[in-house]
């Protein structure tokens, strides 16, 4: 995928910072931790989670100059497919983030029951790209992990 070529179209260029980086690890941090979360229901758990890989996938676009336009349809899947550039994630992994994400769409707009092995699945995605994000920021972009 050319993210360069989606600019003007589903995604905007901008100016990376830390600053923005270390506001959404800080949120990541938080959905994970509320995903874990047993006395509330399974569906907001997954929500939880599932936002969490969201975010993580924003990070991957902001720390390489882009944001998608919300106001665009299928900002959701253009993120997690975007994976594939901004952080090298591979394929296998990108298509069980999709599957989680219509799974999200399942639950959000039907009221549908998400079973606890699909909480489990989507935190577990959760966690490990909330490592592959610090390491592959550590490495590539280490200014961007320090907003002082």
């Amino acid at each position: 995928m050319n993210l360069q070529e989606l600019v003007g179209k589903s995604l905007d260029r901008v100016e990376p910072s830390a600053e923005a980086v270390c506001r959404l690890l800080d949120a990541v941090a938080r959905h994970i931790r509320d995903a874990r979360v047993t006395v509330v229901s399974a569906e907001t758990r997954f929500a939880s989670a599932y936002t969490a890989i969201r975010m993580l996938a924003d990070i991957g676009l902001h720390a390489n100059g882009y944001r998608t336009r919300s106001s665009v349809p299928g900002h959701h899947i253009l993120a997690i497919e975007s994976m594939a550039s901004t952080f090298e994630t591979e394929a296998k992994v990108i298509a069980r983030l999709d599957h989680l994400r219509k799974l999200r769409n399942a639950i959000e707009y039907s009221g549908d029951l998400i079973p606890e092995s699909a909480v489990k699945e989507c935190l577990a995605q959760a966690e490990a790209l909330q490592s592959r994000t610090r390491n592959w920021l550590g490495k590539h972009k280490p200014a961007l992990m320090n907003s002082t």
